[in-house]
């Protein structure tokens, strides 16, 4: 994966096209280390702020598109879905993304959950059962805020769990995340990779701006104490879970319009790769077009 990205400066000549090579430069593959990555690199993509704000606009479109073949596919009894899963350090734009990109599809077509603390009747079954009971049915873009991998995150970091039990979870989030994708759900795992620095200045502006007060929790600046310790925690949960079927993508996410291309092209790529067509007609046209001319 690329850790630098050239960000062209208005005015001048690029090409900025989103390509599969784009979306292989933020593939977790052997040898990562999420450290090289620079949060302010926009890798696989040349153009400016403008060119990836104009080419988010033009996807936008083609996703709407393509999200309502997919729903409409589902009626007539084709089981494929989408799961988005989203993580990230707080104020790495997870809302961000489920505003400005998923939020351009139809909301009939989408299951949202954002997994918080589990509660008392979740935590008498194993991690992975409350998050079976919110997995997207057929034609649904489903999209986790946050997920199962709290608990190798989170968990890790503030040993909620024994560490042999941390262990054994990321075979079993494989194992699951293997099942999800046989059930006919394409499966796009994101990180959202912010800077410290960058996150200071998200959480200052939450502290200066009354209107963003209820973003802010004393508990972020808790969790940003332990950043070192996130940080080893996301390379372990990335690199022992990226699996064929269902690899990790880390997004840098410094700049938000970035972050918000990338992942809009991963859902595009995701759809497209359905090779969907609309429905065919399971009733007669002529006949209803008579009967419509009749009534």
């Amino acid at each position: 994966m690329a850790s630098k990205g050239k960000t062209v400066t208005p005015g001048t000549k690029s090409a900025p096209a989103w390509t599969d090579a784009s979306r292989r430069l933020l593939t977790v593959g052997p040898g990562f280390d999420l450290a090289a990555i620079d949060p302010r690199s926009t890798p696989g993509f040349t153009g400016s702020k403008t060119d990836g704000q104009a080419a988010g606009a033009a996807a936008a479109t083609e996703l709407s598109h393509l999200q309502e073949m997919l729903f409409a596919n589902s009626r007539t009894g084709d089981p494929r879905k989408l799961l988005l899963i989203l993580q990230g350090m707080d104020t790495s734009g997870k809302g961000g993304i489920v505003r400005h990109v998923v939020g351009a599809v139809d909301p009939q077509g989408v299951s949202h959950v954002a997994f918080k603390a589990p509660t008392p009747a979740e935590l008498r079954h194993d991690f992975l059962w409350r998050i079976r009971r919110q997995l997207p049915p057929a034609g649904l873009i489903g999209v986790f805020d946050r997920s199962h991998y709290e608990d190798v995150l989170i968990g890790r970091v503030k040993q909620l769990a024994p560490p042999e039990e941390i262990e054994e979870r990321y075979a079993l989030i494989n194992a699951f995340e293997q099942e999800v994708v046989d059930d006919d759900t394409t499966v796009i795992k994101v990180m959202l990779h912010i800077s410290a620095e960058e996150q200071r200045e998200r959480l200052l502006e939450r502290l200066d701006r009354p209107d963003k007060f209820w973003k802010f929790h004393p508990s972020d600046i808790d969790d940003r104490l332990l950043w070192p310790a996130y940080q080893a925690a996301y390379q372990t949960a990335l690199q022992r879970t990226s699996i064929a079927a269902a690899p990790w993508h880390v997004v840098p996410a410094d700049r938000k319009w970035f972050a918000r291309l990338a992942v809009r092209e991963l859902l595009l790529k995701a759809l497209k790769d359905l090779e969907l067509t609309w429905p065919p007609a399971d009733f007669d046209v002529p006949a209803e077009r008579a009967r419509l001319a009749l009534s």
